[in-house]
């Protein structure tokens, strides 16, 4: 388990601290590292809204892995983003809100986002809104960290990221917990 917190609402730095069960306890792995999230901070659990700048609070596992750079050795499956075309659609009103396009061959709604990015080098999707609610938040990830914040992902430095990617094992079931006060609890 991956845990993301701020000691309270608006925060962009956040901590993060990943976690391993072993026998009847959970065990450090990594961290504290100092970790950025969106602009405004935490949304409050099901608060979080298509471009209010919030991370989304909450448990979420992780879908597929991604990045420009090739697969570093990760255990999910991992896409390569080979090229301007390849985008995260976030139109709300788009058929595939929420979802990996390769422009070539797919819509991708208005204004999409662009994935052909240094803060994409590595990167792994957080399975919010899987259900694709259109308006309820999109293009959720954890990445490289480029700026001071995110538009709502979680980001962190390059090589901090790959020590997760790395680690994370699908047969495993991993989650992150996000949120203001967030623990293993």
């Amino acid at each position: 388990m991956i845990v993301v917190t701020t000691s309270g609402y608006g925060q962009v730095n956040a901590t993060l601290t990943a976690y391993e069960h072993r026998g009847n306890q959970w065990v450090t792995k990594y961290g504290p590292w100092s970790v950025v999230i969106g602009r405004n901070g935490f949304a409050p659990a099901g608060a979080k809204r298509e471009g209010d700048g919030r991370t989304p609070s909450g448990t979420y596992g992780f879908d597929f892995l991604f990045g420009t750079a090739s697969n570093p050795g990760v255990k999910y499956p991992y896409r390569s983003i080979t090229g301007s075309y390849i985008v995260w659609d976030d139109d709300p009103s788009s058929a595939a809100y929420n979802l990996w396009r390769d422009t070539r061959t797919q819509s991708a709604g208005v204004a999409p986002e662009p994935m052909y990015v240094s803060a994409y080098r590595y990167g792994a999707v957080i399975a919010y809104n899987t259900a694709r609610v259109p308006g309820l938040g999109s293009a959720i990830f954890l990445h490289v960290q480029t700026l001071s914040h995110t538009a709502g992902c979680v980001a962190l430095p390059v090589d901090e990221l790959l020590s997760l990617l790395t680690w994370l094992d699908p047969t495993l079931g991993p989650t992150i917990r996000m949120g203001v006060g967030a623990s293993i609890g």
